[in-house]
């Protein structure tokens, strides 16, 4: 079962891609004075995922103060640069080439219809600035909406 509301999340190390560069990278060292919060997403340069981030961007989820946000996805940082170059994203994603951190998360699934691909499930954590889940949402659906709105809720109150 992934993490859930009170449950401290697993720490891990992955590249952090931004669109430019990418570097070696622990959670901890990411974490924000007030929290984080963790979208984790199949691949990049599909459209549910330029939709995804694009909306995020319109909701200014960039903007969360001492709380940033950043995406989980199973691409290499190369990849990913080129994703957010493409749609001019101000997120950063970490680079789960392995689905390690899907799979230490409880969120890594075969993909029907993909020979064999697991991918994670999407799933959104809100951490506290001690890696605690103050707010997780999680679906097998790949296209069902994020609930912004109450997600929006949680971390503002972090």
């Amino acid at each position: 079962m992934h993490p859930t509301e009170g449950d401290e999340v697993p720490g891990f190390e992955a590249l952090l891609a931004d669109g430019e560069t990418f570097r070696a990278t622990t959670l901890s060292e990411a974490t924000g004075d007030r929290g984080a919060v963790l979208v984790f997403f199949g691949f990049v340069f599909s459209a549910i995922s330029d939709n995804w981030w694009r909306a995020y961007e319109r909701k200014g989820w960039h903007e969360f103060d001492e709380v940033p946000v950043y995406g989980i996805g199973r691409d290499g940082p190369y990849g990913i640069n080129a994703f957010l170059r493409g749609i001019d994203s101000p997120f950063s994603v970490f680079a789960d080439v392995d689905g390690e951190i899907a799979d230490a998360y409880d969120l890594l699934v075969e993909r029907d219809g993909m020979a064999g691909t697991r991918t994670s499930r999407r799933a959104v954590f809100v951490l506290d600035d001690e890696g605690e889940v103050q707010h997780a949402w999680s679906t097998d659906e790949w296209i069902h909406p994020v609930p912004t709105e109450e997600l929006e809720e949680q971390i503002e109150s972090l």
